[in-house]
């Protein structure tokens, strides 16, 4: 008698854990039909990312996975060797998610711009630079381009990287390291290609002498090649480089050149020093950027830019390829506020809650683009940005962002579920 009422002592906290299986269905938006046999894993994220349980789809997409835990969970499906997410916070009890056919070489991907953010170091020997592609995939029928180096990028001789991130259309970054190919410079992220558009960024620094010159060298067709850098320094561009100053009042000189070509002539040379300046509070109507405080961007409960998460939204106004409205209105906020990026994978920087049952699947899921919440999440993404940079940029000791990190992601965790309740009594 003892021994069975300890026994069941032990089970009962178990038995307390379990949750209700998720039941869910996964969609092939390339054939608009479901996707069968493809393989679904539930992962935990109390700590860390562990495998939970796993299983496939059936002949109409459907599937159903037991949760051992109750908690915080990511959905995974793996269709055509790319994975896609979808979160689940406690009490999820269904999931949608899309997936896409993939190709080595998907037909409709081209850049849509390429900006490099430039400073030198406070001893001027060194530059440090933050390059983000936007890449927009329009393939039609939608497919994913997916291989061994789905996006390749060159950098210049002798740059060193220091961190860099991957964001899908309508998710949050995600660590994502170049690998390196066989000619010299030449990198590629391997990470998919979805429809919509997906964001690399990296930095890396470069030794410095004064004057350093770069020939930038776009792999793809590209709207829009922008260089920004502090007003200090001098910029001189190629004798037959077409690159035209962008005269909007900003806290830094920029430099553009539209319909870029990957043969096309791009080289500059940068002189002198310089730090850009922390980034501006944004004015009426502009994203925050960030570093901007979750405070101001969490008050407003009005939608922003930067919680829009359709695909290729997000930014705002995308720069005018025709040179009309010359206002970098969409990636001003990359580019001064200068994103430092090695970020940590973890259920604060992997998840955020879905904006609809049918939004596109993500990594990161996708953002409510209204209401108190949408605000709350995308004032906690702008923050955990922040928190990154400033970690990158030697201003928080390693105890300080730990002990920050973990509070921005507790907060997180329980924004993510409060969303999730809500929805699900809707």
């Amino acid at each position: 008698m003892v021994l069975a009422v300890l026994v069941a002592g032990l089970v009962a906290p178990v038995s307390m854990l379990a949750a209700d299986p998720i039941t869910g269905v996964v969609t092939n938006k390339t054939t608009n039909k479901p996707a069968a046999g493809d393989e679904v894993v539930l992962i935990r994220l109390a700590q860390g990312m562990q495998e939970s349980t796993r299983t496939k789809t059936d002949a109409k997409g459907r599937f159903t996975l037991p949760v051992p835990e109750a908690g915080l969970h990511l959905v995974r499906v793996t269709h055509d060797k790319a994975n896609y997410f979808r979160p689940a916070p406690e009490g999820t009890q269904s999931v949608e998610v899309e997936v896409y056919n993939a190709a080595a070489k998907v037909d409709g991907i081209t850049g849509e711009a390429e900006v490099i953010r430039i400073q030198t170091d406070e001893s001027g020997k060194e530059l440090k630079i933050i390059e983000n592609f936007f890449v927009k995939n329009e393939s039609s029928p939608p497919m994913t381009q997916f291989s061994d180096r789905p996006f390749e990028f060159y950098l210049p001789a002798g740059a060193v990287v220091q961190g860099s991130a991957a964001l899908s259309p309508g998710g949050m970054p995600v660590q994502a390291s170049p690998v390196p190919l066989g000619d010299p410079n030449h990198y590629a992220f391997v990470f998919p290609v979805r429809p919509g558009e997906t964001r690399f960024q990296i930095t890396y620094k470069l030794p410095y002498t004064g004057s350093l010159k770069f020939a930038p060298r776009p792999v793809m067709p590209t709207d829009t090649i922008a260089v920004m850098m502090p007003k200090s320094m001098k910029f001189a561009a190629g004798a037959q480089s077409s690159y035209t100053a962008v005269t909007e009042e900003t806290t830094a000189q920029t430099y553009v050149v539209r319909g870029a070509m990957p043969s096309q002539p791009l080289e500059f040379t940068v002189s002198g020093t310089g730090q850009m300046p922390r980034d501006p509070a944004p004015g009426a109507g502009d994203p925050p950027a960030a570093g901007g405080g979750a405070a101001t961007a969490g008050a407003g409960g009005a939608a922003t830019a930067t919680n829009d998460t359709r695909p290729g939204g997000g930014l705002g106004t995308p720069l005018d390829p025709g040179g009309v409205n010359d206002t970098l209105s969409k990636y001003k906020w990359w580019i001064i506020g200068g994103l430092g990026l090695v970020l940590a994978v973890g259920a604060g920087v992997m998840l955020q809650a879905p904006k609809t049952p049918a939004a596109v699947a993500v990594p990161a899921g996708a953002v409510p683009s209204g209401g108190s919440s949408g605000s709350l999440l995308g004032a906690l993404k702008e923050e955990l940005f922040a928190l990154e940079t400033d970690r990158l940029q030697g201003k928080l000791s390693e105890g300080e962002y730990l002990v920050q990190k973990a509070a921005l992601e507790v907060v997180l965790k329980r924004a993510l579920a409060r969303d999730g309740a809500s929805e699900a009594g809707a």
